[in-house]
């Protein structure tokens, strides 16, 4: 299994490392800065007769050695700064996604593209039309990120172990995000018998809020090390052909009533890449909040055009 990992950044070298610790596969880790992935490689080999992981990887700036890659994870992009939303993001990471994709595809014509950069629905479309991949070969992170931030948040609430809750999130990745109480639970206890409503929305007001929390308090640059652990998650999903059910943003056509679009859905993955949209038992509710957010990301995706 070859993976790639375009972007040096603090995402992309993270997820690097954590490809090679789970032992996924071998990693190409490309970046247009001279020979800082280069650097970043050979430190990361220098840790494996102590971390004993099997997988190697090379840095590089020549895209040519990114060929024959079985899944590319794409995180390569401006960050998000302070009081920055991800929207003010899309016209500089569109001519960066435009630049990869252009330069990936074409020496790995059977690769799974995992899009990482924001605003990251828009993104993973672009990254699918420019490919001209199949749909269900491009998919984008951020359902696995959201549902683990507001599992967290819930154990953080409750006094319980994370691993100890479930939960997981729908729609855009941002304000338009979804959450489900009635599909989350502790222990096996839904979420909704342990707290009240007021409660319940402040857990997902943080969890909409989740990246920019980290933003802030950085001061400088944005959250890496939960992203990281997201991407990592689902390639081992691939990599592994473990057909688990995991949130991602995957294309649906017909889904929830949906069509032709981008949306975070739990979608079933493995080595064909999304080989399955899960359709979740939603309230009328909800299922108007998901086709509303998946129409806020197709006027945002028409935008796309004009840039």
């Amino acid at each position: 299994m070859k993976i790639t990992v375009v972007g040096s950044g603090f995402v992309g070298q993270t997820t690097a490392m954590r490809l090679l610790e789970k032992g996924l596969g071998d990693v190409c880790l490309i970046d247009i800065i001279e020979d800082k992935p280069q650097g970043l490689a050979l430190d990361l080999r220098e840790a494996a007769p102590i971390e004993g992981y099997e997988p190697t990887i090379v840095g590089t700036n020549d895209y040519a050695d990114t060929a024959g890659s079985d899944i590319v994870a794409i995180t390569a992009g401006f960050p998000r700064q302070p009081g920055m939303s991800r929207m003010d993001l899309l016209s500089k990471n569109a001519a960066i996604m435009r630049d990869v994709v252009g330069n990936c595809v074409g020496g790995s014509p059977g690769a799974i593209l995992i899009v990482v950069s924001n605003p990251l629905d828009e993104m993973t479309y672009l990254a699918a039309d420019l490919s001209g991949f199949p749909k269900q070969r491009v998919m984008g992170m951020a359902g696995v990120l959201d549902s683990a931030r507001l599992r967290y948040f819930i154990s953080e609430e409750l006094g319980v172990l994370p691993v100890s809750v479930q939960a997981m999130t729908l729609g855009s990745h941002g304000d338009a995000m979804i959450a489900l109480p009635r599909h989350a639970t502790v222990n096996g206890t839904p979420l909704p018998e342990l707290v009240d409503e007021a409660t319940l929305e402040r857990l997902f007001q943080r969890t909409r809020d989740g990246g920019a929390e980290v933003v802030a308090l950085l001061k400088s640059g944005s959250a890496f090390y939960a992203p990281s652990a997201s991407v990592a998650r689902i390639v081992a999903a691939i990599a592994g052909n473990t057909r688990e059910v995991l949130p991602v943003c995957a294309w649906v056509n017909g889904q929830y009533g949906i069509s032709e679009v981008y949306v975070g859905v739990p979608a079933r993955l493995g080595r064909a890449g999304v080989e399955e949209i899960i359709e979740l038992d939603l309230t009328d509710g909800e299922l108007a909040q998901l086709r509303t957010a998946a129409e806020g990301i197709r006027a945002k995706c028409a935008d796309l055009a004009d840039l």
